[in-house]
């Protein structure tokens, strides 16, 4: 008997339905009429076992305990999946065949693998078991990648990075956790200080934000603009560019402080001639981005409609699983595979027929031309979030679908478009020996642009001008500018900083490796971290806008710097990926964990916490805002 073990029961029955009929639906999997069977876990249907399960006394918080590292590491099941497991289990008996069918990526390797482990499945058919891919849900998607089974072992150490980074988040998070939050009742706080290697440094980003924009001093500064005619009667500015003589009286940004040199200057240009001494029109072209990987979408997203990042993530679970519109959403690639090209012209084809926003511009989308985006090179275990062929329900979506699918339709559809086409002008002009500048575009191609949303930022179009030529300054201005403390974060620019955590790191070798990796979390676990620190109180809402709580900025003035700092996670991160592909060892990496873990102990027990003595007790149970009395430890947790 073959067993084709699915993550969820939505990709069993997307697979079920691939496979000969007729079949008969028991509780809990599928049977085939040959006797084979699809069954399925339920996300993780196991967990790693908690402290009190290696030792009782550990169900005690205490600092004489820790840290405490398992010997043995043990899985329990989960109370809420025992009865699915037992069918697994007793499904994996009776197979001599076994498709793991988990998502496409490095947790959904680890989440079938770790309950044939848990299930004593012999050594004979672990070495023969297959892995079935799948990242549409689309029967013919199915039936294709039910023809392309790979051998199961090929994803070794795919797993064994997933171990390392769930066995090192439950070390770092149960054993810091514990400490301030012992540390914080010493002082009077009642609450859980939850502390792990990815949310610490994302509220710490906040934290550092807040604290920026509380202690900016706003200052003022002026701005030159010159106001120009031709001699055919066509007016633009240009902007004055201070000479190195201007130095004293600007700031190490270059803006001038003089409100005196500003107007002197203003006065200086007022009906004087000008002289162009600098004129260019350059030609430019710019080809459409790529489709969207989860965080980019989850971005582009905060910005059109303030949909937070879990929401737009379970609205495309939803797109995905319920509606099959959309191909696999928990994906960190922004690439397609070449193979994919060859739906092209019926995806394309489909998404013409809808009624979208932009629906009349799609029908110049070209089926045959293919954009950068199709590169093997690039994709992974799976691609970039595009539309699927079936798209019958459309009409079914409700409005958060429709708006989500909408950006990933239109982001597939301008791959098919031609590049957007402009002439980029830059202007110098001289007018009493000073230089003013100015720059704009002529749109000479819309292309893809034609399906995007209007930009009110488009520079202006400027007249035609010859090097030389005599223009007349009707007037100088100043313009009385003010500098403004940086923006507080928004669910879009937390996203952005998460992805793009290089931008806040100094260390050379540590941004590199930033670079090199997703940044912060992964594009499957950002959204439930950042919704992790509004549930334990340490973020809210203004609006928008996202702040810390006292409890949080209290807690990251409480941790050694180099917990609230993304520089660890980012080692982290080099070595697991490093694991994955072989060229790191998971016992070196758990051993550098231990070792660091020991010293940050160590600190915890000798720190203070008198800064939480004065703030807010959490709510108790039953109250709106609830606090876990001991950390939880879940798929997505980090």
């Amino acid at each position: 008997m073959i067993l084709y073990i699915a993550e969820k029961p939505s990709l069993a029955r997307a697979i079920a339905s691939a496979l000969p009929n007729p079949q008969k639906k028991h509780d809990g999997y599928i049977e085939l009429p040959n006797g084979d069977c699809v069954t399925w876990c339920i996300g993780h249907l196991l967990e790693l076992a908690e402290p009190q399960d290696y030792a009782p006394h550990y169900k005690q918080w205490s600092l004489d305990h820790l840290p405490i590292v398992p010997d043995d590491w043990q899985w329990k099941a989960k109370a809420n999946t025992k009865k699915q497991l037992a069918v697994v289990k007793r499904l994996l008996k009776q197979a001599n065949q076994i498709v793991h069918a988990g998502d496409p990526d490095r947790e959904g390797q680890l989440l079938v693998d770790e309950v044939l482990h848990f299930s004593k499945v012999s050594k004979a058919k672990l070495e023969h078991t297959q892995r079935l891919l799948i990242s549409d849900l689309t029967l013919p998607a199915v039936k294709k990648a039910l023809n392309q089974l790979r051998p199961n072992k090929e994803f070794a150490a795919l797993s064994r990075s997933a171990l390392a980074r769930s066995r090192a988040d439950w070390l770092y998070g149960i054993n810091l956790t514990r400490a301030y939050t012992v540390k914080g009742r010493q002082a009077g706080y009642q609450g859980v200080l939850s502390v792990g290697r990815v949310q610490t440094p994302v509220l710490g980003l906040v934290v550092r934000r807040d604290k920026e924009r509380a202690e900016f001093v706003p200052k003022a500064y002026y701005q030159v603009i010159a106001h120009l005619l031709t001699e055919q009667q066509q007016s633009f500015q240009a902007k004055w560019q201070p000479s190195k003589a201007c130095e004293p009286y600007q700031d190490e940004e270059g803006r001038v402080l003089s409100k005196p040199l500003a107007e002197n200057v203003a006065r200086r240009i007022t009906d004087k001639p000008a002289t162009v001494t600098g004129y260019d029109k350059s030609p430019k072209k710019q080809t459409a981005p790529l489709p969207y990987n989860l965080s980019a979408l989850q971005i582009d997203a905060a910005k059109a409609f303030s949909m937070s990042a879990q929401k737009v993530l379970d609205t495309c679970q939803a797109l995905y699983e319920r509606h099959q519109m959309i191909t696999y959403p928990r994906s960190d690639c922004r690439y397609l595979p070449t193979e994919q090209f060859k739906q092209a012209t019926t995806i394309v084809g489909q998404l013409k027929k809808l009624e979208l926003p932009f629906q009349n511009a799609a029908q110049d989308a070209n089926p045959q031309q293919k954009s950068k985006a199709w590169n093997d090179k690039q994709v992974g275990a799976h691609h970039a979030i595009i539309p699927t062929s079936q798209l019958a329900a459309f009409s079914k979506l409700n409005s958060d679908e429709r708006r989500v699918f909408e950006l990933i339709a239109r982001q597939y559809l301008i791959q098919f478009l031609p590049a957007y086409e402009y002439l980029a002008t830059k202007i110098h002009v001289t007018i009493e020996g000073g230089e003013f500048t100015t720059s704009g575009v002529t749109v000479t191609k819309l292309g893809w642009k034609a399906l995007m949303p209007a930009n009110k930022k488009e520079q202006p179009e400027l007249p035609s001008l010859i090097e030389g030529q005599t223009l007349h300054c009707q007037k100088g201005e100043v313009l009385d500018k003010e500098t403004t403390p940086p923006d507080a974060f928004t669910d879009a620019t937390l996203l952005a900083a998460m992805t793009g955590i290089s931008r806040f790191v100094t260390a050379a070798d540590i941004k590199a490796i930033l670079k090199e990796t997703d940044g912060l979390g992964t594009e499957a676990t950002r959204a439930s971290i950042i919704e992790l620190l509004f549930k334990r109180g340490f973020l809210q809402r203004d609006g928008k806008q996202i702040h810390a709580t006292a409890t949080g900025t209290a807690l990251i003035e409480a941790l050694p710097e180099q917990t609230t700092v993304p520089d660890m996670t980012a080692k982290w991160e080099a070595m697991l990926d490093g694991i994955s592909k072989n060229t790191e060892h998971y016992q070196t990496f758990m051993d550098e964990l231990v070792s660091g873990l020991n010293t940050l102990v160590t600190t915890a027990r000798s720190g203070q916490l008198s800064n939480f003595s004065n703030l807010p007790q959490a709510p108790k149970r039953g109250t709106k805002k609830r606090y876990s009395r001991k950390p939880k430890r879940t798929k997505k947790t980090t």
